[in-house]
């Protein structure tokens, strides 16, 4: 007899009338939203203005979508286009299946793009936005439990995740809840990169990369742990050799751009010209702009204390 576990949801969606209520796009969604709240509470402190975060989330969001949709369907091609198989489900997004790998990359060409609009340092908004991204993908993975995938091995330790699906080929049982141990892993990432910040002053983009190398560092054991179909190259999972890689980028980058850039941006956004056109402001000659920033970054900081 089971003692504990964690249930699964009979189904993943509920009706609103006609309109369907996905669990899965619910996470997407919330997590979207949390990521631009702390992104923007960060960015005020840094001396940016309200409502930056959101307008260049405009871009982001979007291209961080299409990407990690397009990573997910080309590493996972034989789920839409082998025989039996209809091409068509490729497009569902709201039945799962993102990367979040092609996400970042996607998302960060979509951030540049908002953020050359307005003059920002993309790294200056990345480092920003990076412990809310790591809180988006807490919240999301939990669309994973909503559809019954992406779960590890058999267990039977008392928060093993009971899957009742048979569909795609599951097998109903007690299973390692991966989705959970990512949702914890990325809520740690979030107060490292937060704790880190504070404590050593991060800037040039060196907050997202301790973002993306700690989170990349649980992505490795977590992907080992599952038992979902996916390729391998000599032995290991292609998302753990992926997770390798860009932990190695991500470091190599910290160190080089330490030493190459110490210190933090003190001016992260121009001020807005003539009274209010915040799109196409210049940034104000040498020491008032300077000053300005630094004096919002302290009022920002004062406001901010608990992110």
């Amino acid at each position: 007899m089971e003692l504990a576990y964690i249930p699964s949801p009979s189904r993943g969606v509920l009706y609103l009338g006609p309109i369907p209520l996905r669990g899965y796009a619910f996470c997407i969604i919330i997590g979207v939203f949390v990521a631009v709240w702390l992104g923007n509470r960060r960015w005020i402190a840094r001396g940016g203005r309200p409502g930056t975060v959101a307008d260049i989330a405009v871009w982001a969001v979007p291209f961080g979508l299409i990407g990690g949709r397009l990573y997910h369907v080309i590493t996972d091609y034989q789920l839409y286009f082998s025989e039996g198989r209809d091409w068509v489900d490729a497009f569902k997004i709201w039945e799962g299946g993102l990367g979040i790998w092609g996400a970042i990359a996607f998302g960060a060409l979509g951030a540049w793009i908002g953020c050359r609009r307005r003059g920002i340092p993309l790294p200056a908004y990345a480092d920003a936005v990076a412990p809310g991204i790591a809180l988006a993908q807490a919240i999301g993975r939990w669309g994973n439990w909503f559809n019954q995938e992406l779960y590890g091995r058999e267990t039977d330790l008392p928060w093993a995740v009971h899957i009742t699906s048979t569909a795609d080929g599951r097998m109903p049982g007690y299973y390692h809840p991966t989705f959970l141990y990512e949702s914890l892993w990325c809520i740690g990432v979030a107060v490292l990169v937060i704790w880190a910040d504070r404590r050593f002053k991060l800037g040039h983009g060196r907050a997202f990369a301790l973002y993306v190398a700690s989170y990349c560092a649980g992505r490795f054991w977590i992907e080992y742990m599952r038992v979902d179909d996916a390729h391998h190259i000599l032995g290991l999972r292609l998302n753990n050799w992926t997770a390798l890689l860009v932990f190695l980028l991500a470091v190599v980058y910290i160190v080089l751009s330490a030493r190459k850039r110490p210190g933090r941006e003190a001016v992260v956004e121009p001020p807005a010209a003539d009274g209010g056109n915040e799109g196409d402001g210049e940034p104000e000659d040498g020491a008032e702009a300077e000053a300005e920033a630094k004096s919002e970054v302290e009022d920002g900081a004062g406001s901010t204390k608990k992110t």
